[in-house]
């Protein structure tokens, strides 16, 4: 009944909701493995959850959930689609919840999240939405063809009916009655696609993406005239590990508690700002280089992990993190200026009392007072796109004249006209659990 082309969460999330609606599916994906950039991520998730946040003393709703996502994209979204997203996502937490995936009873701020409501997953980075998919895609005999890449869809009267698909031994057809749900992520590995519609992501800027988004479904969609929107929204972290681009490494574990600084020691930027904020000021720092400062408070215990699983204890054995008993050793093992260090740390101290600063900073945890303190090096990296095909609020694929591809839907990093230009920290996860379950259950239901 069903094709679903990716394996990332995306396209898990769209295999088991076209299941739960009673559709036979069948889901292919290209690398040996599933997981996606997902599995790469740091696991945060959006959503305005009261019996989360009230205890926490925080405030929040859907109203300014939607009003952060759209204007922090420069009002580029489609507002309906933003609608849906910020409406729908906490019952995607319960959603997924009712598969057996489990999420710690606190939120938090992820980078570039604006608020606190990230809600973070007991299993860690991605793979809790990855394992509990592929638990219910199993007991519910799904089959799931690995190593296999969708070469080009299949078109009868004017509709989308399968796609043909190749494996490391044969061509496959495969038919499906009801749609095909495109669910192949982005294209930031894609260097040509990057510079046609960014000429400045040349191919020495480094992403945090797994190898396997290079913009398939955007190919595969051009056969049916499918509108792409907002492909030169490009969104760039500043907080790329300085050798490969990763998230990995990264020492911080939520916004309130950490600081940027330069190789001189000095802060540049509002450290809970937008991440495309964030980055272009660190552009313009010596070498684009930034190091994160957190302190013992952060880590209580040496081997307390970060956001992806790595241990501080194992980030500094590896050189990945510096280790200091003072803000002097800090500096000198960093090669600045104590002085210069001390102010920028003394200053900051008196901005969380004050709840203010010179860069218009809005979310303070705690003082950076205690040691060890830490510092991680990191660098601009390309982290998500966010154009691609259009959809509309029934996640079916739009043309070039605004109508309905019929038998088409798409979910994921895939598709544009939600985050605009600028994405939130913490809402791609939302994003493919929200119309991931929207594609697999309309594709599911389009007899």
């Amino acid at each position: 009944d069903v094709l679903v082309i990716g394996g990332g969460g995306a396209g898990l999330a769209a295999a088991s909701s076209a299941t739960e609606n009673g559709a036979n599916v069948i889901l292919v994906e290209k690398m040996s493995f599933l997981g996606g950039n997902t599995i790469l991520a740091g696991g945060a998730y959006n959503a305005v959850d009261p019996k989360r946040q009230k205890p926490m003393n925080i405030e929040d709703s859907n109203e300014l959930f939607y009003k952060q996502t759209f204007e922090g994209g420069d009002k580029k979204g489609n507002p309906k689609l933003v609608k849906i997203l910020t409406d729908n996502a906490y019952s995607g937490i319960e959603w997924l919840e009712g598969k057996g995936m489990k999420f710690k009873d606190d939120v938090f701020t992820v980078l570039g999240a604006l608020y606190p409501r990230s809600h973070k997953p007991i299993d860690p980075v991605g793979t809790g939405f990855i394992l509990t998919y592929e638990k219910f895609l199993k007991e519910n005999n799904v089959p799931i063809l690995l190593d296999t890449q969708a070469k080009k869809l299949i078109i009868e009267n004017n509709r989308v009916v399968g796609a043909v698909v190749e494996t490391p031994e044969e061509i496959l057809t495969i038919k499906s009655k009801n749609g095909v749900v495109l669910a192949t992520g982005g294209f930031s590995k894609n260097i040509e696609y990057r510079t046609k519609y960014n000429p400045k992501l040349t191919e020495n800027i480094l992403s945090t993406n797994t190898p396997a988004a290079t913009g398939d479904g955007i190919n595969l969609s051009q056969v049916v005239n499918a509108n792409l929107i907002g492909m030169e929204d490009i969104q760039m972290l500043p907080l790329g590990d300085p050798k490969t681009g990763s998230l990995s490494g990264n020492i911080e574990t939520t916004v309130e508690d950490r600081i940027f600084i330069n190789k001189k020691g000095k802060r540049f930027v509002a450290e809970d700002e937008r991440r495309d904020v964030m980055t272009n000021a660190l552009l313009n720092q010596p070498d684009a280089l930034l190091y994160v400062i957190v302190d013992s408070q952060v880590y209580p215990n040496e081997n307390d992990k970060n956001n992806f699983n790595e241990s501080i204890k194992e980030l500094v054995d590896e050189n990945r993190a510096v280790k200091a008993d003072s803000l002097d050793e800090l500096a000198k093992k960093l090669e600045m200026d104590p002085e210069v260090l001390t102010k920028t740390i003394k200053d900051y101290n008196l901005a969380v009392d004050k709840k203010s600063d010179e860069f218009g900073r809005k979310l303070f945890g705690k003082k950076i007072i205690k040691a060890p303190f830490y510092a991680g090096a990191r660098i601009p990296t390309i982290h998500h796109t966010m154009g691609g095909v259009e959809i509309n609020e029934n996640a079916e694929v739009l043309n070039k004249n605004g109508e309905i591809i019929e038998g088409l839907f798409a979910a994921g990093e895939v598709t544009g006209g939600i985050h605009g230009a600028n994405r939130l920290g913490g809402n791609a996860l939302a994003d493919i659990t929200v119309f991931g379950r929207i594609a697999g259950e309309k594709a599911a239901n389009n007899k």
